[in-house]
């Protein structure tokens, strides 16, 4: 209980008001933390499933590559993409201050 002088306690229905509004806010914080942890499961549960399209993606354009006769170009591109990746991750790196 908090020391207040008589004519400054506050009345049950403010103290009802503050409680209800911390419960409220716990109740949207646990909310909040569920659906972030839903969103999480399932991009992790969708990893296998993406990694097994993206192996048959490669593979249907390399049995394109060899049956046109063009060359893959998924892979000039995606290399491509990969060095401008690590390029811009080591940057971050040495360049955040400690």
């Amino acid at each position: 209980m908090r020391p207040y002088l008589i004519t400054a306690k506050p009345g049950r229905l403010h103290r009802a008001a503050v409680q209800a509004g911390r419960w409220a806010l716990k109740a949207l914080a646990l909310a909040v933390m569920a659906g972030l942890g839903a969103v999480v499961l399932t991009v992790r549960c969708a990893r296998p499933i993406v990694n097994y399209v993206a192996t048959r993606a490669a593979w249907l354009e390399l049995w394109a590559a060899s049956v046109t006769g063009i060359g893959p170009v998924g892979a000039a591109v995606g290399s491509g993409l990969t060095d401008e990746f690590i390029r811009e991750f080591h940057r971050a790196r040495t360049g955040a201050p400690a």
